[in-house]
């Protein structure tokens, strides 16, 4: 018996287990990934809704903006660098918060493999909004593929002529294709609540679970959420019903 357990070899360590986790690996340091990365496309949101907007002011005003980016800088600068690098920031911040989410949710399942037991949903979070975080965020993920070929690239676009932004807005929104106006507003009511619980959670991750600051980052999370889907679907509604043509 003593001879097979001095000749027995010794158990390996579970190196997976020992390997120490950087921060950036680190739950805390995915939530503030997540976080500072939503934070900059909720940012590209406003801006990019701003920019539609002067779709009212009319075809030369809307086409003269849309022109000023294509040009910013030349020639100093490259034929739409800002646009590139716009692009290149929005797929790297995309990518971020998308890997974050996923990491984390995977995190979370295998830590908790059965279902609590109470059905009450954490204070400060409505079980509603979280659920709606996640096929929320897989329907503007595929309404951001339509808009790229719709409106970038216009593969799906009437309109081929790329200095003719307000002619492809107006075009993609006209009554006759009132399928892509729902979609659209079928997009931007799932961004809705991924904006609202979102901007809740970023807040509270990067200042902290202060008492005090709970309402006002909920307040804060709804008001940006309404301007900025609203601020967008002005825009199709308008076009639609024949408001702007």
């Amino acid at each position: 018996m003593s001879t097979e357990l001095q000749n027995r070899p010794a158990a390996r360590p579970d190196k997976r287990a020992r390997a120490p986790q950087g921060p950036w690996r680190s739950n805390i340091g995915l939530k503030i990934a997540m976080a500072v990365s939503g934070v900059l496309l909720v940012l590209f949101l406003i801006v990019h809704m701003a920019g539609n907007l002067h779709v009212f002011e009319g075809r030369e005003e809307m086409n003269a903006y849309a022109h000023g980016l294509r040009t910013f800088g030349e020639p100093l600068l490259p034929h739409e660098s800002l646009l590139w690098v716009l692009r290149i920031g929005l797929i790297a911040a995309a990518a971020v918060h998308i890997w974050s989410a996923v990491v984390l949710t995977r995190r979370a399942l295998a830590a908790r493999p059965v279902r609590y037991a109470s059905k009450k949903p954490a204070k400060g979070e409505s079980r509603h909004a979280v659920a709606t975080m996640r096929w929320g965020a897989a329907v503007v993920f595929l309404f951001i593929i339509w808009h790229l070929l719709d409106l970038t690239f216009r593969t799906v676009n009437p309109v081929k002529d790329v200095p003719d932004a307000y002619g492809a807005v107006v075009a993609t929104f006209s009554p006759e294709r009132w399928p892509v106006t729902v979609f659209y507003l079928l997009a931007l009511f799932a961004l809705y609540f991924h904006l609202r619980h979102g901007i809740w959670s970023a807040v509270q991750t990067i200042s902290g679970p202060d008492t005090k600051w709970r309402k006002r980052t909920q307040a804060i999370g709804l008001a940006v959420a309404l301007i900025v889907v609203l601020g967008f679907a002005i825009v199709p509604i308008s076009v639609t019903f024949g408001l702007v043509s």
